[in-house]
Parts: C-alpha cells; sequence; structure tokens
C-alpha cells in the first residue's frame, strides 16, 4: 500500500478562496486530493514526492494577505477506500420534490437511498473532496430538461459527473472536455463503470471545442475568469437557440458574465444561487445584482481563476440562450 503525507495548512483569516487557491498550487506538485474545513486545508501527497523546500515556496509567494502555518506527517499505507468511506467520502443525494433524485456513491458505500439515477464515482486518490453547491445546481437543471436525443458538451468535467448524468437522461452525443490528466482518466472509468462508455471523454482545453459539432446544450462549471476569456469559444460550440449553463462564480459575478456573454450573442435566461451550507438554490434577480460591484481578484497570474469573495457571496448557475 502506497506511503502519503498529510500535510496541513492553518490559514488565518481563512476563505474558500484562499483554500481553492492553495489546493491549486499545490496540485501543480503533485497532491493529489484536499480536505478544506473552517480553519485551512489538509493536502495528501505521495511519500515520493513530498518536498518540503516547495511547501515553503508556495507559502512564501502565496498572493492573499493572509498567515499560513503548516506542518506534515508520514502517513503509513492502508485501504484508502476505507479510509474514504470511514472520514471523507459520503453519498451525495440530490433531491428533487422532496425525494432523492440522484445519489451519487463510491462502489463501497452500502448505505444510500434508491434514486431514479444513480451515479457511482470509484476515488484514485488517497481522500476526496465531497460535492460543491456549482455541482448541486447543475445536477438539478439537467434533472428538469429535457435532454432526450439532445448533444450535450461538458466542459471541465472532472470526474465526468454531469456527462455521465446527461447520458443518463438521454443526451447524445455527449462530449466531455477535461485538462486534468489525472482527472481525464477517471472520467474515463466512470463513465464506463455507469454504463456510459459512449460519453467522449477528450483531454484538452477549450481549443478542443474546434472539432465538436454546435451542442444543444452547453455546461461550464469552471470558474468566472476562465468562463469570460473562453466564452467566444464556447458561443461557437452551442447551436443557435441551444441553452449554456455555467457555474464556478459567485452570484455578484453574474453581471461580469452576463456582459461578457452578450457580443456573442448569449442572452440571460435565468440564475439561481446557493450558499456553500445550503440545501436548494434560490432563484436570482439579475436587475438587483447588476448595481452591485463585483468582487475585486487580486492578480494571481496563472491562478487568475480565484475570485474574492463578499461575505454573503453564494455560488451561482446562470443559462444564457443563444439568439
Amino acid at each position: 500500500m502506497n506511503d502519503y503525507y498529510e500535510v496541513r495548512f492553518d490559514l488565518t483569516p481563512c476563505t474558500e478562496d484562499a483554500t481553492d487557491l492553495l489546493a491549486a498550487m499545490l496540485g501543480d506538485i503533485g497532491y493529489e486530493s484536499f480536505v478544506p474545513d473552517a480553519d485551512g486545508l489538509s493536502a495528501y501527497v505521495q511519500a515520493g514526492l513530498y518536498d518540503a523546500k516547495a511547501i515553503d515556496e508556495i507559502v512564501l509567494n502565496f498572493p492573499f494577505d493572509l498567515l499560513i502555518t503548516s506542518h506534515s506527517t508520514l502517513v503509513p499505507g492502508r485501504d484508502w477506500n476505507e479510509e474514504w468511506e470511514k472520514h471523507y467520502f459520503q453519498p451525495i443525494v440530490v433531491n428533487r420534490q422532496g425525494k432523492p433524485g440522484v445519489v451519487i456513491h463510491s462502489s463501497f458505500h452500502t448505505d444510500f437511498p434508491a434514486a431514479p439515477y444513480d451515479i457511482v464515482i470509484d476515488p484514485k486518490m488517497a481522500f476526496g473532496t465531497g460535492h460543491h453547491a456549482t455541482t448541486s445546481q447543475i445536477i438539478g437543471l439537467i434533472l428538469d430538461l429535457s435532454l432526450q436525443g439532445k448533444s450535450v458538451i461538458d466542459m471541465g468535467t472532472g470526474t465526468g459527473i454531469l456527462a455521465i448524468l446527461a447520458a443518463m437522461r438521454g443526451a447524445s452525443p455527449v462530449n466531455a472536455i477535461e485538462i486534468d490528466a489525472c482527472a481525464y482518466e477517471n472520467a474515463v472509468e466512470n463513465a464506463s463503470v455507469n454504463g456510459h462508455p459512449e460519453v467522449r471523454l477528450i483531454h484538452g482545453d477549450a481549443s478542443a471545442l474546434a472539432a465538436l459539432d454546435p451542442a444543444d446544450f452547453f455546461i461550464a462549471n469552471i470558474n468566472r475568469n476562465i468562463i469570460t476569456a473562453d466564452l467566444p469559444a464556447y458561443a461557437r460550440a452551442l447551436k443557435q437557440g441551444g441553452l449554456m449553463i455555467l457555474s464556478g462564480f459567485y452570484d455578484h459575478d453574474i453581471p461580469v458574465v452576463c456582459a461578457a456573454a452578450e457580443p456573442l450573442g448569449l442572452r440571460f435566461e435565468k440564475a439561481t444561487a446557493m450558499r456553500s451550507d445550503a440545501d436548494t438554490p434560490v432563484n436570482v434577480n439579475i436587475d438587483q445584482l447588476a448595481s452591485l460591484p463585483s468582487a475585486a481578484a487580486p492578480d494571481l497570474g496563472r491562478y487568475g481563476a480565484v475570485e474574492a469573495a463578499a461575505p454573503d457571496a453564494a455560488w451561482a448557475c446562470l443559462i444564457l440562450k443563444k439568439i
């Protein structure tokens, strides 16, 4: 069994943006998985890849104005699936009309409710990160939309959950693009395990869209800066009259995304917002948001996708229609 190092980072003050950015920087030096909490982040890397000097370099150059302390612990090899089940990855249930609509679990889980759509996601790393309000909102939309026989593109598919659910709902063809090699390989396996090997997984970035036919539905759950930068490519990959579902940014950033989308013929249709600790999303009044300034983002270089959150910010899900 593989030995791992657990590196604990305590952040003062601690924000979700800071832990997201720290995880992204650690991922670049081989860290496989992350468990954020109210005080910081626990990160895991195979023992052979552990580099104390690299950690010091990240802490020294971290672009947020906060204090970071860290300490490392060697974790001897063990049954990581059992660790996931016991401590970190619990089944995720998205309810519809008071009943389970989608349940997401691993093959080693035994205690989860029956649902019309059952998705198996097996961990390929030491620990997992759980669910996110953006994914939950998009899952709800996929359940509400009529996808039978419709084409879908899932940009930044991650583990492939949204693409797999779209295929379960009858969408065809389904193309899913992922830039991270490990996530891409995991998504390929997940599509097969769930009985949908027809989901076409593509390892690449937005440039891969040029080779695809425009889709009826386009999904991108990434972040504000990447979405606004790549919107022209997204718009070209969407059919006239098609719907674009965007998430991975805050509610106060909806006007920013809409402003970038409008010149591309993408019209606002609907938006919802959901706090990380909430169970259901709420509808967003775009006219009210238009008067709010977007949170200022520090210059993070290649990590510029992480925006600063206002204290009352909620995660947004935006639907645009190509006219």
